[in-house]
């Protein structure tokens, strides 16, 4: 209608959820797998250990002594399970989208796409199928080289 102001559309966001928090969350689980996966952090590890391990002696091996380990190694593999998982989640749904173009575009079958929401009998029973297949395709590509072989033999022996 003329004269009347358009309402404000809202922003709508997208199926992973790019809200500040996401985001912020997705960014720093990137970041520190990355650098958790580098010799470095390992190197950084390892120091903090001896270190621990030599101080032994200073603090008598006590009780507080074995405690400081124990509460770092834990809060560390408790915030790094869920930074990984969230990486590895994210790595898993890129490589999924990707097989699921190739398969759209290429010459798989189309019916495969998505296959990754079935449950694990489902998906059992495609898996068993597909091996069947890929069996009965070797089986055929050996009974077409075997023929191929017997009509070249018999190729050459009616040329001589």
């Amino acid at each position: 209608m003329v004269g009347q102001k358009a309402k404000p559309q809202k922003k709508k966001r997208s199926a992973e959820g790019t809200s500040g928090f996401s985001r912020i969350f997705g960014d720093l689980a990137n970041k520190t797998s990355q650098a958790a996966g580098r010799a470095s952090a390992f190197m950084l590890a390892a120091g903090v250990v001896l270190v621990w391990a030599i101080t032994g002696p200073l603090f008598g091996f006590s009780d507080t002594w074995q405690l400081v380990i124990n509460t770092g190694t834990t809060i560390v593999t408790f915030l790094m399970v869920f930074l990984i998982q969230n990486s590895q989640n994210r790595d898993s749904a890129a490589i999924q989208v990707k097989l699921d173009e190739l398969i759209r575009v290429g010459a798989a079958r189309n019916s495969l796409v998505g296959i990754e929401h079935l449950s694990d009998d489902e998906l059992e029973d495609i898996r068993s199928k597909c091996e069947a297949r890929a069996k009965a395709e070797k089986f055929g590509e050996e009974t077409v080289k075997e023929t191929s072989e017997k009509a070249r033999k018999a190729a050459a022996r009616a040329a001589s």
